[in-house]
């Protein structure tokens, strides 16, 4: 596991949040699941440069407190999903 990713997970403990948290998203009516863990090391795969916008917007949403860190995994999640289906469109 690389730093990024570590302190991703760690600020995640310090705030009592469980990386295996779900998230439930509807597509063509079927419930796709995803984990914080899975959104996080998804975007792990990235540039190093975008790993570190990637922790700074973790880092904003915690500092938010107004269910920040929810909302961050939702967009991030969402995201993640529209760019898989996009990749598997057929034009």
């Amino acid at each position: 596991m690389n730093g990024v990713a570590f302190k991703c997970r760690e600020l995640l403990s310090e705030e009592g949040i469980d990386i295996l948290s779900q998230i439930d998203f509807k597509i063509n009516d079927k419930i796709k699941t995803v984990t914080f863990e899975y959104i996080i090391d998804t975007f792990m795969m990235a540039s190093h440069e975008s790993k570190l916008i990637f922790l700074a917007a973790l880092q904003k949403s915690i500092n938010s407190k107004d269910g920040g860190i929810e909302k961050f995994f939702e967009g991030m999640g969402q995201l993640l999903l529209m760019t898989h289906l996009s990749k598997n469109i057929e034009v």
